[in-house]
């Protein structure tokens, strides 16, 4: 069975590389984006569209308007209606027809003044015989307006905390293959069932992977052929809007949080599941999917593990620091659109362009509830139009919702988060967040230098295993499989297997002896030199060291300042008499990002040990850059940091992005982390941010320009980083406009050759804060240059 599976977990790799991309199964350039595919009949309504009110005639005594029943007459649809979770589906309606919602205040069955709420939300039924009316308070009285001539009865629209009872769940059988798991609102969820084993030799552990990839798919591979081989039962769950799910797809709106709610009650409620209870995993946005279902508490979830995720919405990935990232988060959101696509027309026909290839052709073989699922698709909105519509924090509605920072105090079960800090997908910024799952006291963290795919690489790998086996499967953790998996995981994702995973820690232990010993470690492990271990070719998905720590932010942690000097120096003290430079905001000055172009091919080609970095210089006069003088001890750093400036810009705004790195006495300079800010976006979040973490509000009446001939003090985040800085290493600090310090992110900046000032010493002595980390030995001897995963090398001018 081991060799089988470890077929099979070859072949998974290229899912599992497209997934984390966001792909849909064909691995391409990761800055391209999908051209939009042209809606098979009518526009996908945006959710603002309006109609003239019916309701709105003058009534000369306000106090006393006639009743909704006196203006137009109760009528039946016609059409089928689903109230759902602060939602209302329509379907089986006219193509063409006109429908709209209100909402009253009723007393006495009257409508007060002022009760109806405008504008109406509404429009024209599509062309498959639908509408969506969505971000409806569950509290209020709703009500359908069909073809402006009539009023329905009230609709039950579904609050969020209002859950199905267990019988309901109880009731869905699901087996081996494709099914569908209805949800509280009658939505229906494609979902792939695969069982280690016969279902008369469970019950078995059982892991749910929940994403709008494509994890139900039949035919695919992906996580299925990591989990099987290691005795669990999978279980992986379309979104509503996506594959062969029904409904209609919006990012991370809260009917997918309910969804992942009913789908892990459905699942727990089979008799194949162990203790009827489950485990959720996934790196990426089935990782962050993992923070969205937690949050609503289902009772029959286990335990989490999410990885490669986000912190923020808006801070993490899509807009760090107030600029846009179209490199990768554009085009993400543009491949979740195409994805979203129908599959089908609505007489039938498939369609070519956009959608899931697998739902096709589940489709085409005859599946009915697949094609049926496609009718709310036309209703799916325009994600990408939306986020070049909401470039500050208060533009959008939802915004406290994609922001899992917000939540993740309702986290309640045993959680094991990992991820990377140059991740060039969803970023580093995530452990900011991670002193705030204060819900439980389960709770496990493995960082390390690295990109997307090192969470699940063969350093965190055991780690993983046996946390599932304590959480999940409630035995005795063992690698014996494991120790199959891991390199042929590594193989396909890294291009080396030439590596062994450490022996068992708990052998002969009984279970509750070692889940205590795995309790009573230290909740934070740190990977250091990731790329750089010992024995292993250069890169290889290894630490070269681990610390281990109790929480994060690192309780011991430091905040130490250097200040920027004239001439370029960087100092522990700041100069008494104030001066200045400057440099030329010009992006076009370096590449757009570092990765070379023999690397660019597909997204999979980054993650592996012979990945090609392009790292360039800046042009002269286009960086205000900063060094110190060689160190006289070893510095260890681990935490965020600040990069605290004194600007001027003379086109009253500017992009600012600061680079820390390493200058080491062979003359190279090792890249470690970035942090970026729209200068108009520099209003501080006071009750948020520290010392060593500016916190922006980055709301739209906040925003300010640069005061004209003036200095203005601007902190800049830089994202969290562990690094070791060994005695004779000099520390640089580069500020420029965004460009040539990430992997693949690239940036809609506003910087166009302004002359921007940095000022200098005295009452605008610029600086940065750093987290300095006391008590660390780590080896003496420099790892191998370009050897660290995620941080390229480059000669240093000096």
């Amino acid at each position: 069975m081991q060799r089988r599976a470890s077929l099979a977990v070859l072949s998974a790799l290229a899912l599992i590389s497209a997934a984390c991309s966001g792909g849909s199964g064909d691995a391409a350039p990761i800055t391209d984006a999908p051209a939009v595919m042209e809606a098979p009949t009518t526009e996908p309504p945006t959710g603002d569209a309006t109609i003239e009110n019916p309701l709105a005639t003058d009534v000369p005594d306000e106090t006393a308007q006639p009743s909704l029943m006196d203006r137009l007459p109760v009528v039946e649809p016609g059409f089928d209606v689903s109230p759902g979770v602060e939602q209302v589906a329509i379907t089986g309606a006219t193509p063409g027809s006109t429908v709209s919602i209100v909402t009253t205040t009723m007393a006495d069955d009257r409508l007060p003044a002022g009760a109806v709420n405008e504008p109406f939300n509404g429009g024209e039924v599509d062309g498959y015989g639908s509408f969506l009316f969505r971000n409806l308070d569950a509290a209020m009285d709703w009500r359908l307006v069909v073809d402006d001539a009539g009023i329905t009865q009230p609709i039950d629209v579904l609050a969020r905390d209002e859950h199905p009872e267990p019988a309901f769940f109880a009731e869905q059988r699901l087996a081996p293959g494709l099914n569908y798991i209805e949800t509280r609102d009658g939505t229906t969820l494609s979902a792939n069932v695969v069982l280690p084993g016969p279902i008369e030799d469970g019950p078995y552990p059982t892991v749910i992977e929940y994403s709008g990839y494509t994890p139900a798919d039949p035919n695919g591979t992906g996580f299925k052929d990591l989990f099987t081989p290691l005795g669990y039962a999978y279980v992986g769950v379309n979104m509503r809007g996506t594959g062969c799910s029904g409904g209609s797809f919006r990012y991370f709106e809260y009917t997918q949080s309910t969804d992942g709610y009913d789908a892990i009650e459905a699942v727990a409620a089979q008799p194949w599941v162990f203790k009827n209870r489950v485990g959720m995993v996934g790196v990426s946005y089935p990782g962050i999917s993992q923070l969205f279902v937690a949050q609503t508490q289902p009772p029959s979830l286990a335990a989490i593990t999410p990885f490669s995720v986000i912190d923020d919405s808006y801070n993490s990935t899509l807009y760090p620091g107030g600029i846009l990232n179209t490199g990768f988060a554009v085009a993400w959101t543009q491949d979740r659109v195409d994805n979203g696509k129908p599959a089908i027309t609505p007489t039938g026909e498939i369609i070519e362009a956009g959608g899931q290839g697998w739902a096709k052709d589940a489709i085409t073989a005859g599946d009915d509830v697949c094609a049926a699922n496609q009718s709310l698709r036309m209703q799916n909105p325009n994600l990408v139009a939306e986020i070049f519509d909401s470039p500050f924090v208060d533009s959008s509605d939802n915004t406290g919702d994609l922001s899992p920072r917000l939540f993740v105090d309702k986290i309640n079960v045993p959680t094991f988060i990992a991820g990377a800090w140059q991740d060039e997908q969803t970023g580093g910024r995530f452990p900011t967040m991670l002193d705030r799952f204060t819900g439980t006291d389960k709770f496990y963290v493995t960082l390390m230098n690295g990109l997307h795919t090192e969470s699940i690489g063969p350093a965190n790998f055991p780690r993983w295993v046996e946390f599932l086996d304590l959480y999940v499967a409630k035995r005795t953790p063992t690698l014996d499989t494991a120790r199959v998996i891991a390199p042929i995981l590594a193989s396909g994702l890294f291009g080396t297997g030439e590596l062994t995973l450490p022996d068992d820690r708990f052998t002969g232990m009984a279970y509750e002896d070692a889940l205590a010993a795995f309790e009573a470690e230290p909740s934070v492990r740190v990977l250091f030199e990731e790329g750089a271990a010992n024995g292993t070719a250069a890169r290889t998905p290894l630490p070269r060291f681990v610390e281990e720590f109790e929480s994060w932010p690192i309780p011991t942690v430091e905040p130490t300042e250097w200040f920027f000097g004239s001439g370029g120096s960087l100092d522990d003290t700041a100069a008494d008499t104030a001066t200045q430079t400057e440099y030329l905001a010009l992006p076009d000055g370096t590449p757009a990002t570092f990765l070379a172009e023999e690397s660019a091919g597909s997204s999979g080609d980054i993650w592996k040990l012979d990945v090609q970095w392009d790292w360039q210089q800046n042009a002269p006069g286009t960086a205000a850059t900063f060094i110190t003088k060689p160190l006289s001890e070893t510095v260890t750093m681990a935490g965020s940091g600040s990069a605290d400036l004194w600007v001027q810009s003379n086109l009253g705004d500017t992009d600012l992005e600061v680079t820390i790195s390493e200058v080491r006495p062979d003359g190279q300079e090792m890249y470690i982390q970035s942090g970026w800010l729209r200068a108009s976006h520099r209003a501080l979040d006071n009750a948020e941010s520290s010392v060593l973490q500016p916190v922006h509000t980055h709301r739209a009446g906040d925003a300010e320009q640069l005061p004209d001939s003036e200095f203005a003090p601007v902190r800049v985040e830089i994202f969290p980083f562990a690094h070791v800085f060994r005695a004779g290493s000099q520390i640089r600090i580069s500020v420029d406009a965004p460009g040539n310090n990430r992997p693949v992110w690239i940036f809609d900046t506003i910087s166009g050759g302004e002359q921007v000032t940095i000022g200098l010493g005295g009452a605008i002595a610029s600086k940065v804060v750093l987290p300095v980390v006391p008590g660390i030995n780590p080896p003496a001897a420099y790892p191998e240059c370009g050897s660290l995963r995620g941080q390229p090398c480059r000669a240093f001018p000096g």
